[in-house]
């Protein structure tokens, strides 16, 4: 009996390729415990930026294999200390020459380049894909502000505060302020007396802030400058700032000139933890500069914050970028569990006398 094969099976048993076994794509796994080995797609300033902060960090689990480049000019050339090691089409290559079990994918445009079907290859092979802002976030604990696009923020499945999350947050803030207010009374007596007695002025000092949704309001301090410090207009605070008071020293140096901000706390306009509130002066400058800046104000103001306890005292224009990255992870990532941690670093910052200014 003869079996006549249909011309369109035919045709499409001509197109059908089997691979030898000796070709087939070798499975890739990462011992547990074992370094981790990144490979970086793209040069551009996420690459760079990501690549600064795994190798400052000094991670034992973690190598920074290298780059690889859209143009074969820069192969060889080196990028925060580690070498460009070929470029797109080597991918393959480098993943099984130096064992490479994750990839970061950092670039800008990715339509053009991007090596789709060789990536699909590989993370069936069990090599780590990763998003570069992603990892940048989740290795830094602040957000690239940069190299962000807006779409990654409109499309974001984060950047929401569920009513029960926000509900249990306003609690614990409204419980912990008044309990903390009566018991440290007496503290805040004491404090008032040796302000009266280091200089003339008052004990308190009040200054217009801005708040969630960038509404402005009086923040309640301890007064740490001399009264006439701010004659010649508002600045940031300089390392041994002559308008400092001598008492105001020790009390920005231990923290204890915010102290009176949980009245704001209690008014509902701070929160214990959250972005710190600037100026608006300062405000009007900052949002003209950084992008992204304004999210920030979507939650309320804190008198701690993640930027805080991840990062020394912000007194430029330079340092409040960076502090905004910190800020607006938190925005990102808000969670009672994040506030927790940060109450926790807190006590940590203030008993080792860190970033104090």
């Amino acid at each position: 009996m003869n079996l006549t094969v249909p011309n369109s099976d035919r045709s499409r048993a001509e197109k059908l390729v089997i691979l030898p076994v000796d070709h087939a794509p070798k499975a890739i796994f990462r011992v547990p415990g074992a370094r981790r080995r990144i490979l970086i797609l793209g040069i551009g300033s996420l690459a760079n930026n990501l690549c600064s902060v795994l190798v400052s960090r000094s991670r034992v689990f973690t190598d920074v294999i290298g780059f690889l480049s859209k143009e074969s000019a820069q192969v060889g050339t080196e990028l925060s200390g580690v070498k460009i090691l070929g470029t797109m089409d080597q991918l393959l290559s480098v993943v099984e020459r130096d064992r490479v079990d994750t990839i970061a994918v950092c670039l800008e445009d990715r339509r053009a380049v991007l090596p789709v079907q060789v990536l699909l290859d590989l993370k069936g092979m069990g090599v780590d894909i990763w998003d570069g802002n992603h990892l940048y976030e989740e290795e830094s604990g602040r957000l690239s502000i940069d190299d962000l696009k807006p779409s990654a923020i409109i499309f974001s499945r984060e950047f929401k505060r569920g009513i029960v999350v926000r509900t249990i947050k306003r609690s614990m803030d409204l419980l912990i302020a008044v309990v903390g207010l009566v018991v440290i009374l007496p503290l805040l007596a004491v404090i008032g007396l040796f302000i009266k007695l280091d200089s003339p002025g008052p004990i308190f000092y009040r200054q217009v802030r801005v708040g969630l949704r960038a509404q402005p309001y009086m923040i309640w301090k301890f007064r740490s400058m001399f009264t006439d410090a701010e004659k010649a207009g508002a600045r940031w605070t300089s390392e041994r700032d002559p308008r400092i008071s001598r008492v105001g020293w020790y009390l920005r140096k231990w923290r204890l000139d915010e102290l009176p901000q949980l009245i704001n706390v209690i008014h509902g306009e701070m929160s214990l933890v959250g972005p710190r509130p600037e100026r608006p002066v300062f405000v009007q400058e900052l949002r003209s500069v950084i992008p992204f800046y304004d999210l920030r104000h979507v939650v309320r103001p804190g008198i701690t914050g993640w930027a805080q306890t991840q990062f020394r005292y912000g007194a430029s224009a330079e340092d409040s970028h960076v502090k905004l990255q910190y800020d607006l992870y938190y925005v990102k990532y808000l969670s009672l569990r994040l506030d927790l941690r940060i109450l926790i670093e807190t006590i940590r910052v203030i008993l080792r006398g860190e970033g104090a200014r």
